[in-house]
């Protein structure tokens, strides 16, 4: 029996809100519903946000972070401390230690870790452009700010092993954080914490 609340626009919009992750068909249904009762500018100012956001932000050249200009924020900024550098996985990891407040170096964003099982090798992630970073800066101190998991382990003992020969200070967090967890689930105190008692990392 053909559904009499089959209209093709509406079927469209659900499907596309559907691919969100996190959104069922029911909440995609609600969602594209709500909008219909909007005005027409709050959802054209809506599409177009996300329209200038996919077309204008893009990663920083020299961090891999996002940004909406060639040179993010926190690179470009001199009041950072440029010769302290945080390795991180995700660009949710940067967000979760600048949370914090306690921690002023800049980062490098490696856009995941090294995963054999998935595919996923050193090639596939930002190691290359750290090494060529790290060889063309003066920099002090490298912090590995990976999660404890199998994955984040492999990850940092790969990039300690390219770093040695760099004759660079490399620290890793205190291990304050359980076990598994992600950088982004962990709270500000303890994530804090974490990065102030770092402690040297053993290749």
């Amino acid at each position: 029996m053909e559904n009499p609340l089959s209209i093709q626009l509406l079927d469209k919009a659900v499907e596309e809100l559907h691919r969100l992750p996190g959104i069922g068909r029911k909440t995609a249904l609600r969602l594209a519903l709500f909008l219909l009762t909007q005005k027409e500018e709050m959802v054209e100012n809506f599409g177009n946000t996300l329209i200038d956001f996919r077309k204008h932000i893009h990663h920083c050249h020299c961090c891999h972070n996002l940004s909406d200009s060639e040179t993010c924020p926190i690179c470009a900024s001199p009041r950072r401390d440029h010769g302290t550098i945080c390795v991180v996985s995700d660009i949710r990891d940067v967000m979760a230690i600048e949370n914090t407040g306690m921690f002023n170096g800049v980062y490098h964003v490696l856009g995941g870790l090294i995963n054999p099982i998935a595919g996923i090798g050193p090639s596939q992630l930002n190691i290359g452009d750290l090494i060529e970073r790290l060889s063309q800066n003066p920099v002090q101190e490298v912090i590995m700010a990976l999660p404890a998991t199998h994955e984040g382990d492999t990850t940092a003992f790969y990039i300690g092993k390219q770093i040695r020969p760099l004759k660079i200070k490399l620290t890793s967090i205190a291990k304050g954080i359980a076990i598994g967890d992600d950088l982004e689930y962990t709270d500000e105190i303890t994530l804090g914490r974490s990065l102030a008692n770092r402690t040297d990392f053993q290749i």
